[in-house]
């Protein structure tokens, strides 16, 4: 793990954590940032940016998520839901002597700090969302809409399935992560993937061998993620999609609404979470600022870390000054 914190455990309420911190506000005259990874990721996905908000004067922490790479990985899938998810990062904070921190996160990591403001706001100073949108509570389950929009081969549906996504991926992580950390596709081709390159398990299974010419994370950080994996596996980060119904019915009946000062980020070729799919977002989330980087991918903080820095920093700047 070049160029990354070393890490430390913590136990945060009945859960070990590992995070790895830089720390370039040692007074604490900001609120930390605290980084939460997607899925597939770890805490390394955010090595692009803890050096560099340390240096521009801010505390930084990435998080490997319960069930992911040197933290507890409890089988329960009950334990993977946003309100034990956001539960550990309340905890989190109490084993770290912090009042209030701003939540950064990416993918599913996105999902759960808009979680975490609507869950427990008095935690939460600032929100940063990468790719990932907030959206009102749809009437009807989520999976039951991503099923009949994509059918039953979408890794949503396939992944609620216990224990065979784990079973699979695992037979081949190598590949696995070469698959996933693929430069996107131009966006004339994307309309033509649609709906098959959301059948995961079917790409992994029967598709071709992924180039690892078309990765846009170098080999030797790949190699980092089939480590980690090797000893966490997979179940902790499938938990999280076997919630989704159950985040669903948590929120029931409660404010949706995020009071903190957010920001949202997209990527244009995010064929996952196309930036149109945060059209609205301002009606939940008043005090919001939005952009776009042009000609990048989902895993943006690898693929254009300059311009998410840049604009990450500018805002946390603007709405954090000392």
């Amino acid at each position: 793990m070049t160029d990354f914190p070393a890490p430390r455990s913590l136990k945060a309420g009945e859960t070990n954590l590992a995070i790895y911190e830089a720390n370039g506000d040692p007074e604490g005259r900001r609120p930390p940032v605290l980084f939460i990874h997607g899925w597939p990721e770890i805490a390394y996905s955010w090595k692009n940016q803890l050096a560099e908000f340390a240096d521009a004067g801010f505390r930084a922490i990435a998080v490997d998520l319960k069930g992911f790479g040197r933290s507890d990985a409890p089988k329960d899938p009950a334990l993977y839901g946003a309100g034990e998810m956001t539960g550990d990062f309340a905890a989190l904070l109490d084993a770290l002597g912090i009042d209030k921190a701003i939540f950064c996160g990416h993918d599913w990591g996105g999902a759960l700090v808009w979680s975490m403001g609507q869950l427990h706001p008095k935690r939460v100073a600032g929100i940063i969302g990468l790719c990932t949108p907030l959206h009102p509570r749809p009437p009807v389950p989520p999976l039951q809409i991503i099923e009949k929009r994509f059918g039953p081969k979408h890794y949503f549906i396939q992944f609620q399935e216990r224990d065979a996504p784990e079973r699979l991926f695992e037979t081949d992580l190598d590949r696995f992560f070469h698959l996933m950390f693929r430069a996107p596709a131009p966006k004339e081709k994307q309309a033509a993937l649609l709906p098959h390159v959301y059948d995961l398990p079917g790409r992994f299974r029967d598709g071709p061998a992924p180039s690892k010419d078309n990765a846009i994370i170098p080999e030797a950080d790949i190699q980092v993620y089939v480590e980690a994996y090797k000893r966490s596996g997979f179940h902790g980060g499938i938990n999280l999609y076997r919630n989704i119904d159950w985040n669903w019915r948590l929120m029931e009946g409660r404010d949706e609404t995020i009071a903190a000062p957010s920001l949202w980020i997209g990527a244009e070729l995010d064929l996952f979470l196309p930036p149109e799919t945060s059209d609205g977002m301002e009606k939940l989330v008043p005090d919001l600022e939005k952009h776009v980087i042009d000609g990048c991918g989902h895993w943006l903080m690898w693929e254009k870390p300059q311009e998410a820095n840049a604009l990450m920093l500018d805002w946390l700047k603007r709405r954090f000054s000392v």
